[in-house]
């Protein structure tokens, strides 16, 4: 057991944390340079530097004062946080209402916001984001593909050169001064929708006459012509979009189709030529408006939050006013069966609330006067007035949508071999369908349109549109599907990685146990002359810090608090002060040791107390030991589960905790967990994550800033960070919402899931172009057939990856 302390006149001034945002944090106890050496390991773009002024260490190591003065200095690496959509589609999916939702979140606050007319899909995103991260001055890179803007975090003296490299690759740029209102962007996907609807008929207008009409010079213009048009319709900005990249070397999708299209033309096939380009531009919108179905999972969350409210006026009405002109301190109310808009603290009132949008609980949870309320969650029976605690931009919810947005663009180990296998892939299909219309008429005497059209057929077949998007809409339905469940994951390479795990560590305090322990047994020792006296001087020093078992002692104890002077603490150890002219310590059974205060009595009574599964909190002046004052933590019903799970996973359980001995093994035996790790500082818990990483795939579980040393060096962190967490300061990977320790093995399990349909879609769309690569050789495959093939392959590899959203909710 550690104590700590803390100051209640300088509520938080105790500590000090400076952030270079990433994932990796330290407490003072750890060292700089333990977590400069954590942060490489893990390997993160960012880095946290935390220098935490604490004292108190009970269990986790750290001094819980009733505020903290936080400096926060934010240093975004550009290639760790490039926060972009995934692969949508080339023509821009109608995102309805939740492009409305989200379009708060990208508003302008600074930032450099540009349109990029021909930025409709994720090749173009690639190219973009491709250029500038890493450039000078770039934090953050936010793609808006519907509307066709770039939203760049970045210095303004450096705007002008992020605009000049854009455009020296291509792309006209507009600058805008805020994000294009949402029933614009649909109005545009309408045009986009009919103007393919009309490209599909023209075009198969061109096949009837090339069926139906007489082989003559006049018909057979005419038809060129309504091929032409058909297009024109449907493919002229691919066209361009493909000739441009063909003028800068680039072999990509645009590239190929376009090649395929003009050849088709060339030599007379100008009916499929127009089908064909008709088809691929229909294919990409279905495909579109498919993946964002996994997108908007997300943001449609963000809309749950009416836009409206209920406050109460100075004169004491109700009106109702838009939530956006709500300000902090706004007493507002929301009556049984509505949604909260916006975070808050109940002020009057008794209810039970769904919180399942923020935090997965499918049971309702009960509030009364001083309990927090999110936005988006129903109030199911009795009307509630509460005070607004955030504004609709910083609710817990609208930062739910932006981190998992900004986790989007931290592309997962499969994603990232599978954009170099394409980027290899396109110009080696392209050197094939040369070969192919090049080589058969020379060596094997093939008719030249023969050969040039099966090269054509090839070029189509090759398309990399399944391939490529295979894996964003998996990984985005998994990231989705967590979010939903109260899982907040912060890239998409921690959802991919948790299914290695083979050890999990986790913190005690908070953490298995409920971290609201009691105050249940108190002992004085025999030469103690004054029991009421000594509880109250026991008291008097436990005020004085908010850990949870200081709490419990000083609430456990009757009767009004002395004053204390000199008051200081000791890391790892306890706290001291003077009162009524005297010295007194209270603190672990290491800091009464050390002081060689231990006597047979003393150590018989702790030794039995620990057994129980009790922490002993000793009270001690400069002549002996005082009283004993037991606390008693119970564990989560969540826990024993939650570690049964693991097991089951064939994941090994470690409890790393500050406690004692005694106490940690009793409390692990109640859930489960066969190996303990006792008595250990913060840095000590560091070591012995550093220790287990170096020989397996290591979880770390904690739930404090404190525990955030641990939670950076281990392969992959969980936060038990509940739904008020400040979720943007995290050092974690991975948040849990509820605290419910279930959702890392569910963590794990979504991971494997999400693993095997990742390796299921490239299958698919490499086995499928393998099968019509040989009958565009060897057989009669017609530039329909591979068409369709494509879009049957795209469709397949993206409704597969959905699938990850149907997961029923636990």
């Amino acid at each position: 057991m550690t104590q700590t302390n803390s100051n209640p006149v300088t509520a938080h001034s105790d500590t000090a944390q400076r952030h270079s945002h990433g994932h990796a944090a330290a407490s003072c106890c750890a060292g700089k340079d333990q977590q400069a050496a954590a942060v490489a390991a893990k390997g993160h773009g960012h880095t946290y530097d935390h220098a935490h002024d604490h004292g108190h260490s009970h269990d986790k190591g750290h001094d819980h004062s009733h505020g903290h003065d936080h400096a926060h200095s934010h240093a975004h690496a550009p290639a760790a946080t490039a926060a972009a959509h995934a692969h949508s589609d080339c023509c821009s999916p109608d995102l309805g209402a939740a492009a409305q939702a989200s379009s708060a979140l990208k508003a302008d606050d600074g930032a450099l916001l540009l349109r990029i007319p021909a930025m409709d899909c994720p090749v173009e995103e690639g190219q973009i984001r491709q250029i500038l991260e890493g450039a000078a001055g770039v934090r953050l890179l936010q793609f808006d593909l519907p509307a066709r803007t770039l939203r760049v975090e970045a210095d303004p003296q450096q705007w002008a050169a992020v605009t000049e490299k854009i455009q020296a690759a291509g792309f006209s740029t507009e600058t805008l001064s805020a994000p294009p209102a949402a029933a614009d962007v649909q109005k545009a996907q309408r045009r986009e929708l009919y103007r393919l609807i009309a490209a599909l008929v023209v075009a198969a207008t061109a096949e009837l006459l090339h069926l139906l009409t007489p082989e003559t010079s006049v018909w057979r213009m005419v038809g060129m012509a309504v091929a032409a048009l058909a297009i024109a319709l449907s493919g002229l900005g691919v066209f361009k979009k493909g000739l441009s990249a063909l003028l800068r070397g680039q072999l990509g999708i645009n590239a190929l189709m376009s090649v395929a299209v003009i050849g088709a033309f060339v030599i007379g096939q100008w009916p499929e030529a127009a089908m064909v380009m008709a088809l691929y531009s229909l294919a990409e919108l279905i495909e579109a408006r498919s993946v964002d179905r996994a997108r908007n999972a997300i943001a449609q969350l963000l809309a749950l939050s009416p836009p409206q409210i209920e406050t109460r006026q100075a004169d004491g009405s109700w009106q109702i006013q838009d939530a956006k002109t709500v300000a902090v301190g706004t007493l507002a109310r929301v009556k049984p069966g509505e949604r909260f808009a916006l975070d808050g603290v109940v002020t009057s009132g008794q209810s039970a609330v769904d919180q399942s949008s923020v935090t997965g609980e499918s049971i309702p949870v009960d509030k009364a006067p001083g309990d927090p309320v999110f936005a988006g969650t129903i109030n199911q029976s009795g009307s509630l007035e509460f005070e607004v605690s955030k504004l609709s931009t910083d609710t817990v919810l609208a930062r739910i949508i932006h981190a998992v947005e900004q986790a989007q663009g931290q592309r997962a180990p499969t994603q990232r071999f599978v954009d170099s296998f394409a980027r290899i892939y396109t110009p080696a299909v392209f050197v094939l369908a040369v070969a192919v219309a090049v080589l058969p008429p020379l060596m094997l005497d093939w008719p030249w349109l023969t050969a040039i059209y099966k090269a054509l057929v090839l070029l189509v077949i090759a398309c990399p549109c399944a391939l490529v998007i295979s894996t964003p809409v998996t990984v985005v339905s998994g990231l989705s599907a967590a979010a939903r469940r109260g899982i907040l994951v912060k890239g998409g390479a921690y959802l991919e990685e948790a299914r290695k795990l083979r050890v999990v560590a986790l913190d005690k305090t908070g953490t298995i146990t409920a971290g609201t322990p009691q105050l249940v047994q108190t002992r004085m020792l025999s030469t103690s002359p004054d029991a009421p006296q000594i509880e109250r001087i026991a008291k008097s020093l436990a005020a004085r810090s908010d850990h949870p078992v200081s709490k419990a002692v000083a609430a456990g104890i009757d009767g009004e608090a002395l004053e204390v002077g000199n008051f200081a603490a000791e890391l790892g150890r306890g706290v001291k002060g003077d009162i009524g002219g005297h010295s007194y310590v209270l603190g672990n059974h290491r800091w009464i040791h050390e002081r060689g205060q231990c006597s047979a009595e003393v150590e018989a009574l702790m030794l039995a107390m620990e057994e129980q599964g009790q922490t002993v909190s000793v009270l001690a002046s400069a002549q002996g030991v005082l009283g004993l004052f037991a606390v008693a933590d119970t564990t989560k019903e969540s826990s024993k589960q939650a570690i049964a799970e693991l097991k089951a996973l064939g994941i090994r359980t470690v409890m790393l905790t500050g406690d004692n001995e005694a106490t940690a093994r009793a409390i692990a035996a109640q859930v489960g967990i066969d190996e303990v790790k006792a008595n250990l500082l913060p840095e000590d818990k560091l070591q012995v994550i550093n220790g287990l990483v170096a020989q397996q795939p290591t979880g770390m579980v904690g739930d404090g800033v404190n525990d955030s040393p641990s939670l950076a060096a281990a392969s992959i962190g969980f936060s038990m960070g509940g739904a008020g967490t400040d979720i943007a300061k995290e050092a974690a990977d991975i948040l849990i919402m509820n605290d419910d320790l279930r959702r890392v093995p569910e963590t794990v399990l979504l991971s494997k899931r999400t693993y095997a349909i990742l390796w299921q879609n490239i299958i698919f769309a490499l086995g499928i172009k393998a099968v019509f690569f040989a009958l565009a050789v060897f057989g009669n495959a017609s530039m329909w057939m591979a068409v369709f093939a494509d879009m049957g392959a795209s469709l397949l590899v993206v409704f597969n990856g959905l699938r990850l959203l149907r997961v029923p909710k636990k």
